[in-house]
């Protein structure tokens, strides 16, 4: 007798029909077990364990060797979609040939990271596609889709969107709060988010660190409000690593870490990061949440439900029907991918400006300089490089290596302390521990937790220096390379070594930082990873808490080399920009644009000897380098380009590809051009090229070629069959002598709008690629709605009546063509303040606030951001009725006093402290107003406003209920 299969094993149900049998089968314990990030087998319904959360930002990371592509940042670059596709495809595709020989590779991707590049300090901007939100929602979509497969039923992996919300700082990013108002949140932040989840190739997102309007993102109302309402497919929200810790921990938002479990899985937050791989705190604090009435049976099994989902989709139940279950490693490494990693390298490549220097002839003798010219960085989620192309090689490569110079241009060193010359000791015969045994080379779940190398002899100090490279970074960063071409490194036994074949690590171990010490020129050098000095002791050297002074020799400086090698060159190619490890990078923030100064003497030193010196920066942010773009007649830039870089580099500066990547982000002039850190406020603080009143260096969108483009006859029309859509067409020209690619830009302007728009945004883009003398017609179909805001006074998405321009151009500041439509609608309408209040967060404009939580689950209010000082907002047209309003009533706690303004009437309300800060009190107090007027309400002390309403009935009497 044959027994059928549980339903839940039956292909022929459907995926909710299934999760519900299964669901139904597994014990309170096994539900709550699913809950945590590496879910446990069931063996007695034989289901494998499962992991949530494999980095998979711009190829498998954490995993060992894999293709590695370029930067996120690089890809958003490209401004391609169709090779972002292919490009998530590949990932996909090594994610599943991974697994198929070692099963910790997991198939929940957490990737790509959404965030947008409003503040080019931001440590992370590396992950990110572009400052735009409708550039990083086509780059998005374009990578979860290939991630994901087309597959109607089965994925090939579950990417999950990072970092839900507003997260753009490092810098106390586990405590510090994003003040994000409503037309912001609206039309810059939920945008990068919604494009991707209502295409369909999302399973989940990741909640930032931070707080957004004073809550804990883990808490946030919007996973509900928002992301769930964009599709009608279930998503897996998986927390960000220790962040449900955080909400007691650091945040001290909840007092338990059960009432924080508890209102973390309310809230949305399926998956729970915490505690590696030790789920038993976690599954701890649920069952004590559940005894203590915190959470329901049900509130887990809308949890676990949407876990199965997942599983469901990537055919852990169906092996035998999933397409992409039979990815071997023959699908790894293929030549395939090795020529897409090359092709989205050469796309990424931006050339900033050319006086004609580029591209370089046959023959040309080049001197490749700089600390960057013979490196292939990789980052914190870069996958092990397979194959490695520097600038230098792939310049040798292209040119011959007779017609190629090299100088890096480090400091060449040496150190003396008391006890003498800094000595590097020679490396054991057998060169230290087998490479199979060294812990940095295994593939790890979490790179975080691998030590440093202990199998080669510490540093010591005797008569005889060791010459070492110096390289300043700028910030206080050294790091210092031995002569085998190893960086000194501090393990965990405290002693310095020189084992580091690159900087690295969740904790950098190879930097070093100078500090004054006397007027002899002696310092302390303070290790940056562990805070202690380096000392010597008998044993060797090590770090200690007091360190020695060391005196530095300079044997050489960089630019010395530089010099002789750009002397004797026909051109000079000086490649400048960051280690992805330090200063900036996730954990820290940058602290200005400017190139370090150690990189800024090489670029001068080869201009003076050669002016034919073109700046090649490969960087995973912005740098200011007006300098450079006024003397240089070349710059080009470029993300980290993964393992092909120098290939790609080296092909664009011979010819062979005409470049045509374009800036995703705005390249400022000078840090005073840039705002606080923290001011989220992109329409209050002028912010991107959205609202940016100043003068930058290069434009969002920028980037030139070696051919050029002629713009031509620009149409605007409403569709035929949809009059909610308008059909834009051009026809662009190849007018240069190459075959060449062009970004093609189409932007949108309000001419006369009625609140404070962008000068001018992104609504669609092609990137084309044609022949000399060839032509195209393009298309583009644009919903009016994107012509719209959130109208603060109405709570809506509305499209204000009247003209827009369309603008096209390769460029936000290069628009060679314009066309007008006009809008109808409504007229933007005056706020019924009698009838429906003012929610505070509502306002026009501000100056001195910002927007905290009104309770621990929902809702906004104001508060001063010095109450001393107070702040100040400003609700325009307010319509309080041609039968006026008699007295206000003002919601709120704290303490302090809330003033109204009206023309020349102005009335203060003093509010007193009622408890705590979610304990609000209402008081009314006289004010008088008809018709429709500005108001302008000051905030002083503590006190945090949620609402004003406008009774109607006199009312004199301050009273409070």
């Amino acid at each position: 007798m044959t027994t059928s299969p549980p339903p839940f094993r039956d292909p022929g149900l459907p995926f909710g029909t299934r999760v519900d049998d299964l669901l139904a089968r597994l014990t309170p314990d096994e539900r709550i077990a699913m809950l945590h990030q590496f879910a446990p087998a069931v063996e007695r319904l034989g289901i494998g364990p499962f992991r949530t959360g494999q980095e998979a930002l711009h190829g498998v990371a954490w995993m060992g060797p894999a293709t590695v592509f370029p930067q996120a940042v690089g890809l958003g670059a490209s401004w391609n979609e169709d090779l972002v596709r292919r490009v998530g495809e590949a990932v996909g595709t090594e994610a599943r040939a991974m697994r198929s020989r070692d099963d910790r590779v997991g198939l929940n991707v957490w990737a790509p990271t959404v965030n947008l590049l409003r503040h080019p300090l931001w440590g992370r901007g590396e992950e990110g596609y572009s400052e735009d939100p409708a550039l990083t929602t086509a780059i998005a979509v374009a990578y979860t889709r290939g991630l994901r497969g087309d597959h109607p039923v089965y994925w090939r992996t579950a990417p999950v969107l990072k970092h839900w919300l507003a997260h753009n700082n490092e810098t106390r990013r586990d405590t510090s709060s994003s003040s994000v108002r409503p037309r912001v949140l609206h039309e810059y932040d939920l945008r990068a988010f919604r494009g991707a989840v209502e295409a369909g190739a999302v399973a989940g997102v990741m909640p930032a660190y931070n707080l957004v309007n004073g809550r804990p993102n883990h808490l946030s109302p919007q996973l509900s409000e928002h992301l769930r309402t964009w599709t009608d497919e279930e998503l897996l929200v998986c927390s960000d690593a220790g962040a449900p810790t955080n909400l007691v921990a650091s945040e001290k938002y909840f007092d338990t870490h059960e009432e924080a479990t508890a209102a973390a899985l309310r809230a949305g937050v399926d998956s729970f990061t915490d505690h590696g791989t030790d789920a038993s705190v976690v599954t701890g604090r649920i069952r004590r949440a559940l005894e203590q009435g915190l959470l329901t049976g049900a509130d887990i099994d809308t949890a676990v439900r949407r876990h199965l989902l997942v599983r469901f989709r990537l055919g852990e139940f169906d092996p035998g029907l999933d397409p992409y279950a039979g990815t071997t490693l023959r699908d790894f490494d293929t030549a395939g991918h090795r020529a897409l990693a090359r092709e989205a390298a050469e796309q990424a490549i931006v050339l900033l400006k050319n006086d004609g220097m580029l591209p370089l002839a046959e023959g040309t003798r080049i001197a490749v300089v700089g600390l960057l010219a013979d490196e292939c960085k990789t980052d914190w989620y870069s996958g092990t490089l397979i194959r490695r192309s520097s600038p230098l090689d792939g310049l040798r490569e292209r040119f011959g290596a007779a017609h190629v110079t090299f100088a890096e241009g480090a400091d060449r060193v040496r150190l003396k302390c008391g006890a003498g010359w800094l000595q590097v000791p020679g490396a054991p015969a057998d060169g230290g521990a087998p490479a199979g045994e060294r812990p940095a080379e295994e593939g790890a779940l979490d790179p975080a937790l691998l030590a440093g190398r202990t199998d080669l002899p510490p540093l010591t100090a005797g008569p005889e220096p060791t010459e070492l490279a110096l390289i300043d970074w700028g910030g206080g960063a050294w790091t210092l390379r031995a002569p085998d071409g190893r960086y000194l490194s501090v393990a965990e036994d405290g002693f310095v070594r020189a084992s580091a074949d690159q900087p690295g690590g969740w904790v950098v171990q190879e930097t070093f930082a100078p500090e004054h010490h006397d007027d002899a020129g002696g310092h302390l050098l303070r290790h940056t990873g562990t805070g202690g000095y380096v000392s010597v002791t008998a044993d060797g050297v090590r770090i200690a808490e007091k360190g020695e002074v060391f005196t530095v020799e300079f044997l050489e400086r960089g630019e010395e080399a530089v010099t002789r090698a750009a002397a004797t060159a026909d051109a000079v190619v000086v490649v400048a920009g960051n280690d992805p490890h330090i200063n900036g990078r996730e954990t820290e923030d940058r602290t200005t644009l400017a190139l370090p100064p150690h990189q800024e003497r090489l670029w001068r030193a080869a201009r003076a000897a050669n002016p034919r010196t073109a700046l090649a920066l490969v960087s995973a942010y912005p740098y200011a380098v007006a300098d450079a773009h006024a003397e240089l007649p070349a710059l080009l830039w470029s993300a980290h380009g993964g393992q092909a870089a120098g290939t790609a580099l080296a092909r664009v500066l011979a010819g062979d590809v005409s470049p045509a990547g374009r800036l995703p982000q705005t390249w400022y002039a000078a840090d005073t051009d840039l705002p606080d850190l923290f001011d989220y406020d992109i329409i209050g603080s002028r912010q991107t090229y959205l609202y940016f009143e100043g003068s930058p260096l290069y434009p969002f969108g920028h980037g030139l070629g070696y051919s050029a483009f002629a713009y031509e006859d620009l149409t605007a029309e409403r569709d035929a069959h949809d009059a909610d859509l308008l059909r834009v067409s051009l026809t662009v020209t190849n007018t240069g002598p190459v075959d060449a690619g062009e970004v093609v830009q189409l932007y949108t302007r309000a001419v006369d709008p009625p609140v404070l728009r962008p000068s001018r945004q992104l609504a669609a883009h092609r990137r084309v690629h044609l022949a000399a003398g060839a032509a195209r017609r393009l298309e583009f179909r644009l919903p009016l709605s994107e012509l719209g805001f959130w109208d603060v006074a109405h709570a809506r998405w509305t499209v204000a009546p009247g003209t827009y321009e369309l603008l096209a151009g390769a460029s936000s500041a290069d628009i060679r063509l314009t066309a007008s439509v006009r809008a109808e609608g409504d007229p933007h309408a005056a706020r019924p303040v009698r009838e429906a209040g003012l929610e505070a967060v509502s306002y026009d404009e501000q100056r001195g606030t910002e927007i905290v939580d009104r309770t621990r689950t929902s809702g906004d209010a104001v508060t001063p951001a010095d109450g001393a000082a107070g702040g100040q907002l400003v609700f325009r047209n307010c319509d309080f009725g041609e039968g006026g309003v008699r007295s206000v009533t003002v919601e709120a706690s704290g303490g302090g006093s809330v003033e109204l303004t009206r023309g020349a009437t102005a009335t203060t309300v003093a509010v007193t402290p009622a408890g705590g800060p979610y304990d609000y009190a209402t008081r009314t107090a006289p004010f008088t107003a008809s018709g429709v007027h500005d108001l302008v309400v000051r905030l002083r002390g503590s006190v945090r406003l949620a609402r004003l309403t406008f009774p109607s009935a006199p009312n004199p009497r301050n009273t409070t209920r």
